[in-house]
């Protein structure tokens, strides 16, 4: 394998032995591009053992793509349809000679067929999750990562300002969506991992709305949220616009979750315990009025996916920050009808001395035109 890549398989090995898993088995796109280095495939599989080199598994026709991306050692191709990914896994797993394993799996994209040919085949296997620590492995950013992370972050920025330029009464959500999209596509992004969010303030109560044939009207604020991709890891940032007269209070809340946005980057070094941050801003939004109206997490680490699962800032959680992690702040709103709604988010990367701030756009609030 090579070499970035094999220092990234020891250490989920050195975490596959903390526990006491004989094997991981990744058949989703996020961890191939993590582990195998393969960016533009499909159907492919790879078996983690505990020690030694993985065994990768493929497609007849991919396998000059995968040696190419990974240098691996171990190969397996099937020519399809007389055979296919789940009963490659299967031989992948009777060569490595495990016959009753502990088998982690990813948080998502198992399907049902490997799940089925690996059940059949190996009876006594225990499955076991192991999102977590596949997360943790992935959560410190290594200088090539580090680089694409923030070359998606430039397509943000272009992004935003053309959402911004067009953004007005009469045109739909989904409209500013696709000047947005269009500009970031034309400056390099590979897309959003994500379905993004550009949101009139009826919808700024839903955790997860997105886009659609809303019309924007006058006098109120709309929350445009953005995704952008560079060979693989992604990045997102949050800006509201003022369209019009907007409440006095929305406004307020706007620079209230801006003042603890820094100071929650500000708070973002290493050695220090999410926990503690997500404190430092419950306290500040508590001391505003607005404690009880804002979620139990507010950021989540961002890599390959745009919310990935360690860290996570939030209340009571035990995660550690450490050095080139990248996460997004401040992911939450405050939820209160009538009045909230408005949003900032940015990547941002640890550094020694605290967060930095990769995504480059004006944290104020806009205004609009109405």
């Amino acid at each position: 394998m090579k070499a970035h890549l094999m220092r990234r398989i020891t250490a989920l090995q050195a975490e596959m032995a903390g526990a006491g898993l004989d094997a991981i088995i990744f058949a989703d796109r996020e961890n191939l591009i993590y582990y195998a280095g393969t960016l533009e495939i499909e159907c492919m599989a790879a078996v983690i053992p505990a020690t030694g080199a993985p065994i990768l598994c493929c497609l007849w026709l991919d396998a000059e793509y995968v040696r190419e991306c990974s240098d691996a050692e171990n190969l397996l191709v099937y020519h399809f349809p007389s055979s296919n990914i789940g009963q490659t896994i299967v031989s992948a797993m009777r060569a490595l000679e495990l016959t009753a394993p502990r088998v982690g799996f990813h948080k998502y994209f198992v399907e049902f067929g490997i799940f089925d040919a690996i059940r059949q085949a190996f009876p006594d296997m225990e499955f076991r999750a192991a999102g977590e620590l596949t997360y943790r492995v992935r959560a410190i950013k290594d200088e090539s990562e580090l680089a694409r992370l923030q070359r998606a972050s430039d397509f943000l920025a272009i992004g935003m300002e053309a959402a911004v330029a067009s953004v007005r009464p009469g045109l739909t959500e989904v409209a500013v969506l696709a000047e947005a999209d269009y500009a970031m596509r034309k400056a390099g992004s590979e897309g959003a991992t994500f379905r993004m969010q550009v949101l009139t303030h009826a919808k700024q109560m839903q955790a997860h709305a997105y886009a659609g044939d809303v019309v924007i009207e006058n006098n109120q604020p709309v929350v445009i949220h953005l995704g952008a991709s560079c060979q693989g890891y992604a990045a997102k940032m949050c800006r509201t616009v003022a369209l019009g007269a907007i409440p006095k209070e929305t406004r307020h809340i706007y620079e209230v979750l801006k003042a603890a946005q820094e100071m929650a980057v500000a708070a973002l070094g290493p050695g220090v315990c999410v926990a503690r941050i997500y404190e430092l801003v419950h306290d500040y939004m508590a001391g505003h009025g607005y404690g009880e109206m804002i979620l139990d997490q507010i950021g989540y680490g961002v890599g390959i996916r745009q919310s990935e699962f360690f860290p996570v800032i939030g209340k009571d959680l035990p995660h550690i920050i450490v050095k080139n992690m990248v996460v997004d702040l401040l992911l939450p709103t405050v939820f209160k009808p009538d009045v909230g709604g408005p949003r900032i988010t940015d990547m941002i990367r640890v550094t020694d001395t605290g967060g930095s701030f990769m995504t480059s756009f004006s944290r104020e609030l806009i205004e609009g035109r109405d």
